[in-house]
């Protein structure tokens, strides 16, 4: 099973993703972009370096996502696989960032992951309010720096995305505490 857990910085995924995988001992943990070597350098070069055109990022994720399908998906299909992050939101920054057509970003993904879409997908709404709190703790990415108002606009474009897609689906607010979502994920996945 691919299980994809989406979300913006600060929502919770990795805290949950490490308690995943302290319970499930067999699962493989991954994450987009960063899970391969080619991943870390993408990884490098999207929050640290200020791309100026929103059609090379979109393209760097997709090289990214391509690569990660050869390297970890594809090797494992076996296997349970968690993600954090992946083809969903890659959609949902794109369509922040500027005039791309949902179908046309889907076609991409598709051709990118071979047409291997999650089984299952896992996606972290937060509030303003939590994003405000989490974000002035640390010290933002370039992609952070763009705007709170921003981070929400993807949030609800991957939200929209999502519900467009046939793909089995859990919403998880994300301002609730770390051992209720916990609960809720491990009851949504029956692992």
């Amino acid at each position: 099973m691919y299980i994809l857990i989406e979300g913006i910085d600060t929502c919770g995924k990795t805290t949950q993703i490490e308690l995943l995988a302290n319970k499930f001992k067999d699962i493989v943990v991954t994450k987009e972009p960063g899970g391969t070597p080619f991943g870390v350098k993408a990884r490098e070069i999207l929050l640290n370096d200020s791309l100026t055109s929103n059609r090379a990022e979109l393209l760097l994720f997709l090289a990214d996502r391509a690569e990660h399908y050869e390297e970890i998906l594809k090797p494992n299909r076996d296997k349970t696989l968690i993600s954090d992050r992946g083809f969903l939101s890659g959609i949902g920054y794109a369509l922040a960032n500027g005039d791309f057509d949902f179908e046309e970003l889907i076609q991409l993904n598709r051709f990118a992951l071979s047409g291997y879409f999650p089984d299952k997908i896992i996606l972290f709404v937060t509030t303003m309010e939590t994003l405000q709190k989490r974000t002035s703790k640390k010290e933002l990415d370039s992609i952070e720096l763009r705007g709170l108002e921003y981070l929400i606009d993807v949030q609800d474009k991957m939200s929209d995305s999502l519900e467009k897609l046939d793909i089995d689906y859990l919403k998880v607010d994300a301002t609730q505490s770390i051992e209720i979502i916990h609960q809720k994920i491990v009851s949504y996945l029956e692992l």
